[in-house]
């Protein structure tokens, strides 16, 4: 999600709230960023895409996935909107906002956002022990994907190219075909013969193959 630092003094939830209603805005540490300039149409596209196979994956089941705008109020100086996410303590969902660490968060990078993406959000979501992270990037149409440790930490990142499948660490069910996700319907599938069966199946159920 596209944002720039504006405030460097410690910015609260309390102080949010005053916003006037329309207004958009992140906090991370206390740091105020704004949620502009307005993203790009590929930039939606995928957001848009990804929510799809979210939603379509969790009807009817236990988890609740969002898209932004949605905010996720980690604690009293971390605000956050994320592109796409995924919440199983229902408890954690008030009729405002999601008090507290979703399970899986999806961020797609805009030119102005790369670092504050994966290096500043990672930190924090690591910090609240977000279990998985993806950040997809239209730029180079790939996806890093981050799993949380036993010890609490993101181990190194796999990474993923726009013509291959994977699943979800934490939801084994939920396959994410980049193909689809960034919209290359007209490139002919080659099968990756290292490509487990059991994700062609699933594939072939989608319609894929």
């Amino acid at each position: 999600m596209g944002n720039t630092a504006r405030k460097i003094e410690p910015y609260t939830y309390q102080e949010y709230q005053k916003l006037p209603e329309g207004e958009r805005l992140e906090i991370i540490d206390g740091t105020v960023y704004d949620m502009s300039p307005s993203p790009t149409v590929k930039h939606q596209r995928i957001v848009l895409n990804l929510g799809e196979v979210v939603n379509r994956h969790f009807r009817g089941k236990e988890c609740t996935p969002f898209i932004a705008p949605m905010d996720i109020v980690l604690d009293d100086i971390n605000v956050v909107e994320p592109d796409v996410f995924v919440v199983c303590d229902k408890s954690k969902i008030t009729e405002a906002n999601v008090k507290g660490a979703p399970d899986l968060i999806v961020e797609v990078l805009s030119p102005s956002t790369g670092v504050k993406d994966r290096r500043t959000k990672k930190h924090l979501y690591q910090t609240h022990r977000v279990k998985e992270y993806l950040i997809v990037s239209p730029m180079e149409e790939t996806v890093e994907r981050f799993f949380l440790k036993k010890d609490g930490r993101y181990g190194e990142s796999d990474i993923f190219a726009w013509h291959e499948s994977f699943a979800s660490r934490i939801f084994p069910d939920l396959i994410f075909d980049m193909r689809a996700i960034f919209e290359k319907e007209d490139v002919e599938y080659v099968a990756d013969p290292n490509e487990p069966e059991w994700i062609k199946e699933k594939l072939k159920e989608s319609g894929v193959l």
